[in-house]
């Protein structure tokens, strides 16, 4: 059942306008590697010698380019014609990804910049735009192959290597406009607390200088029967209100939870009156649920919660990290579901937002996974804090996303089982994430080398379930650093201690077939049969390893030259999906 206000590829499902327009599509385009466009201004006639299918970047064949070569500065032009009825309204550009650095100019003038590849960003146009005549876009994208960019699986070399992939540069999610009033509703941001059967609303306005009176009004409704309704006057940008869920409708106690087996969505329209006429209206949801940790043990609604989530990577053949639609994006989530996974850890990319809208309708539980940096300095740590700290707060009101991952095993940290300076950083976004979100767990450094976290995170690609078995008896030796896994890798970084957290294997498996193309990680299988009997061992041992509490299996689908995946690049399943729920629920 989706919400209220679905609308079919709405790039922002959680906060929605009825009035908009989609911008993807054709775009002309023009590669500048000399980076000469901004000193011979090309902003103002950009002369594109190419076209472009936004937004698909030109490294793939979706674009309608596909050319792989690196090109480090690459430019956008496309017309915008506005009625003329739009008039006095605002118009706000949204671009929901571009990689790495975007600059706008319309109509020739300079509007803003905006630095980061997994994040969303808008701007206000309306002072550069012309009502009822066309109108001129132009973005420049500056990429490059810096270690000390955020690029997650991204390569900053000129071909692939080991489990890096096509770089991706320009824009790669959806572009679109949408008109509002004067004043509108930015933001808000809905925090629930199940324990009080309550939820509360951090309110962001922009308030026009000439508004008059402004009042927002906050409607909650469960299946189309409104449960609550408050107004407040809006008297400054920032607002909070808690409302209270219980309602005779639902019940005199009960307040419906989200969860896995029941992901119930409570719908809820923010509308926005001057002097009673209404002048804003989004429609937007959030789901009832708790996270929190106790005795060892990840709780989602004070229950004991056993998590089976899958690597999912989000790369396809002819698209790379962009989805090919909205479609792909459940037929995924249907995968996943199908082969009895509770979860999705999304790896080294912040996923479409369309992606996380399907995994609070159905139910997925969703670990949010920052793009690594590979080198570590000054520049690093300013750029990885100031996306990250976007991400969080783009990402706060999915109620699928359960768990916050900065780090992967060392990433960008490569010295943190010594090293002061990169353990500090670790505590560093540790505690500023918590600072924005106290309420989701957030690891540190998925894998191994831990310095402050939630939840302590094991990767092993042991092949055999008795090995296994084997390493993992001596539960206290091996979280108090008395012997290594992994070839060599502690669970603790020097100077840390387990405190008692909840241990899970959040990889393994990476299973592959002997086709004589790409890899796996041990021993390529030569058969079904061999690839059930060893993915059978070692789901069975994590699962009978009485300490650990859930597990990720690597990975969903093969990624270019990685061929472990459960389906393939263009989603064929190459074991029967009831085969690995079998497994998976046994």
């Amino acid at each position: 059942m989706t919400t209220k206000m679905y609308i079919k590829d709405y790039p922002r499902p959680q906060f929605v306008r009825d009035s908009w327009l989609n911008l993807n599509g054709e775009w002309d385009f023009r590669f500048d590697d000399d980076n000469v466009g901004e000193i011979e201004k090309w902003y103002k006639q950009l002369n594109g010698d190419r076209k472009i299918t936004v937004p698909f970047t030109y490294e793939t064949k979706a674009s309608g380019i596909g050319e792989e070569k690196f090109h480090p500065n690459v430019w956008y032009e496309r017309a915008l014609d506005l009625p003329k009825e739009q008039e006095g309204n605002r118009v706000i550009l949204h671009f929901q990804a571009v990689d790495y650095i975007a600059k706008l100019w319309v109509n020739g003038t300079m509007v803003g910049q905006h630095q980061g590849g997994y994040t969303a960003f808008s701007f206000d146009i309306t002072p550069y735009l012309l009502f009822g005549e066309s109108n001129t876009l132009v973005l420049k994208a500056e990429d490059s192959q810096s270690c000390t960019q955020p690029r997650g699986k991204q390569r900053w070399v000129d071909d692939n290597f080991e489990c890096f992939y096509v770089q991706t540069t320009g824009i790669w999610q959806s572009v679109w406009i949408e008109y509002v009033a004067t004043s509108y509703v930015k933001s808000v941001k809905m925090t629930p607390d199940l324990d009080n059967y309550s939820v509360r609303f951090e309110y962001q306005a922009h308030m026009a200088a000439e508004s008059k009176q402004l009042r927002l009004e906050t409607r909650i409704s469960l299946k189309d029967i409104v449960l609550k309704q408050t107004s407040l006057v809006i008297d400054r940008p920032w607002l909070q209100l808690d409302m209270n869920l219980l309602h005779e409708a639902n019940g005199p106690w009960k307040v419906l939870a989200w969860s896995p087996q029941d992901p119930n969505l409570y719908d809820v329209e923010f509308i926005l009156y001057e002097d009673d006429i209404i002048i804003d209206h989004v429609y937007s949801y959030f789901g009832m649920r708790k996270i929190s940790i106790e005795k060892g043990k990840v709780l989602l609604n004070n229950n004991p919660i056993y998590q089976r989530l899958i690597l999912d990577q989000g790369y396809w053949p002819d698209s790379h990290l962009t989805p090919p639609s909205e479609e792909a994006l459940i037929e995924d989530i249907d995968a996943i579901l199908a082969m009895g996974y509770n979860g999705v850890r999304k790896h080294m990319k912040i996923e479409d937002a369309r992606f996380l809208y399907w995994c609070d309708v159905k139910g997925v539980l969703v670990w949010s996974e920052m793009a690594a940096t590979f080198e570590f300095n000054d520049e690093a740590i300013d750029t990885f804090t100031s996306e990250w700290v976007e991400i969080v707060r783009q990402q706060y009101n999915h109620p699928s996303i359960v768990t916050w991952v900065p780090f992967n095993e060392s990433w960008g940290i490569a010295q943190i089982y010594t090293n002061l300076r990169q353990q500090k950083f670790t505590e560093s976004i540790y505690h500023l994430t918590k600072s924005l979100d106290p309420h989701r767990p957030v690891i540190v450094n998925d894998g191994w080398e831990h310095t402050v976290s939630d939840i302590l995170t094991l990767h092993d690609y042991e092949e055999k379930g008795s090995a296994f078995l084997k390493r993992y008896t001596d539960k206290d030796g091996l979280l108090n650093n008395e012997f290594s896994f992994n070839n060599g890798r502690y669970v603790m970084a020097q100077g840390y201690a387990y405190r008692g957290q909840p241990i899970m294997v959040t990889e393994f498996g990476g299973i592959a077939f002997n086709t004589g193309k790409g890899w796996g990680y041990g021993n390529q299988v030569e058969n079904e049969e061999a690839f059930i009997e060893r993915f059978r061992s070692i789901t069975q041992a994590i699962k009978d390893t009485e300490y650990i509490s859930g597990y990720c299996y690597t990975q969903i689908t093969d990624v270019q030259q990685e061929v472990n995946g459960l389906l393939t690049e263009d989603r064929k399943p190459k074991i029967p999906l009831e085969l690995i729920k079998e497994i998976n629920l046994a």
